[in-house]
């Protein structure tokens, strides 16, 4: 599917993302509008403790008007490597720092409108310490889960944040199994 862009508008230029509308051409001759939210991408953590328990961040999510459920996650600033950012934001969220990080995997969060990657990493050997939170996190409240339990809410219908259920798959589904023996079958 060829596309011939005919002309761009940058409609908004915000904090979080820009919103942009081509207007386009096919092969066929035939114009359509494209409109598309630029995103600079962010990073995602699971924070995996030695006993097995998830940290989760339970905020209200100004868009939904509910709270949910979620690990960990931020906005990559401008240059800045995902890895680099996922320490930041776990950091800043949580209060912990990881002895070790390592990435799980990439995802684009909306592909037919938005150009969001998301990197997704797991975070172990944590140590505690104090958030850093921004103003509009000052809701946020940590929740630990077993991760068995986590799995459970994410059937039930309780976690429905689409990078962290993602976050959530990869743990359940690690080849090595690393942690397997944290809490047991899952």
């Amino acid at each position: 599917m060829p596309l011939k862009v005919l002309d761009r508008k940058v409609i908004y230029r915000g904090k979080v993302f820009s919103t942009i509308v081509d207007e386009v051409e096919y092969d066929s001759g035939h114009k359509a509008i494209r409109e598309v939210a630029e995103h600079p991408g962010g990073a995602v953590v699971l924070p995996l403790l030695d006993d097995g328990r998830i940290v989760f961040v339970y905020q209200k999510r100004y868009p939904l008007n509910e709270f949910l459920y979620e690990l960990p996650a931020g906005k990559l600033e401008p240059n800045e490597p995902p890895e680099l950012c996922a320490k930041r934001e776990l950091k800043e969220e949580t209060g912990y720092d990881a002895g070790q990080i390592e990435k799980l995997t990439a995802i684009y969060t909306s592909p037919g409108f938005c150009t969001e990657r998301l990197h997704i990493f797991i975070a172990r050997d944590l140590r505690d310490g104090k958030q850093n939170l921004e103003e509009g996190e000052i809701d946020l409240k940590l929740k630990l889960i077993p991760a068995k339990e986590a799995f459970e809410m994410v059937g039930r219908g309780e976690i429905v944040d689409a990078k962290t259920i993602v976050g959530l798959f990869f743990l359940r589904n690690s080849v090595s199994r690393p942690w397997s023996g944290s809490f047991g079958k899952v």
